[in-house]
């Protein structure tokens, strides 16, 4: 049985270091992660693997929660060779790693980020929920042709950054290709590739995931919400959190 939580990371910076491998997964605002000096900045797209014995340093903002995985050293799957999964755990866990989720495993952690909230006292449910993010991530890593592209190497960091810098306003696939110097058919093509969706479901992610931050965490009216994170209306901000996070506005503002 995995060890899993969701927690608040500290505003100010910690360093420590143990005896287990680590998953440490963004469910909501901003956080930051360095192992062994080398710094991954965590939002709800990306999940940090931390190896036993690695120093890392960690922190976040006021708005943070992230889902902590922790493997038992005893478990067969990481101590046993002749478990079958050891040598995938092996490869999985052989060097930090910061990792950049596609769709399915994004809305996965958030589920399970739901349900951890839904029922805290139920640790059986959290396990298997954990032991299910886990093999998601592994299939990925070991499958190497998954989630790096083969042709060209695009950065998604960047372009997430140019988004967020001019959410408010309309951005268009053509933006996103020249900040990536590529044309839109081939930028297309290889958005795809790296992040497993569309660029405009990307830029659709991000958009809710600001404004699912704003509700839960500001007094601001819907309506500006609804312009800062780059929404048409307010009817248009309400729909889509109903039909991609199963949400309305007041109900996030409610809680």
């Amino acid at each position: 049985m995995l060890d899993a939580r969701l927690m608040e990371l500290p505003t100010t910076s910690h360093q420590h270091c143990h005896g287990h491998h680590q998953i440490v997964v963004g469910v909501k605002g901003e956080a930051v992660v360095s192992v062994e000096g080398r710094g991954s900045q965590l939002n709800t797209w990306k999940a940090c693997l931390v190896p036993t014995g690695a120093w890392h340093d960690y922190c976040g903002d006021q708005q943070n929660h992230v889902l902590v995985i922790n493997l038992n050293p005893a478990s067969p799957m990481t101590s046993s060779p002749s478990h079958a999964d050891y040598e995938q755990m092996m490869r999985v866990f052989e060097k930090p790693r910061t990792i950049h989720m596609d769709s399915q495993m994004q809305g996965m952690v958030q589920f399970a980020a739901n349900e951890f909230d839904r029922a805290p006292e139920n640790v059986t449910l959290h396990g298997h929920l954990a032991a299910s993010i886990l093999y998601c991530m592994a299939d990925r890593i070991v499958d190497r042709s998954v989630h790096q592209p083969s042709r060209h190497s695009l950065n998604l960091d960047a372009i997430q950054r140019y988004i967020i810098a001019n959410l408010h306003r309309k951005i268009s696939v053509k933006e996103l290709a020249d900040e990536a110097c590529l044309g839109v058919s081939r930028f297309y093509e290889v958005f795809r590739d790296v992040a497993g969706i569309t660029p405009h479901q990307f830029l659709l992610q991000i958009r809710l995931d600001q404004a699912v931050n704003l509700l839960a965490s500001t007094s601001l009216p819907v309506s500006e919400i609804s312009y800062r994170s780059g929404f048409s209306s307010q009817s248009a901000l309400t729909n889509s959190l109903r039909k991609h996070k199963g949400i309305t506005p007041a109900k996030l503002q409610a809680r």
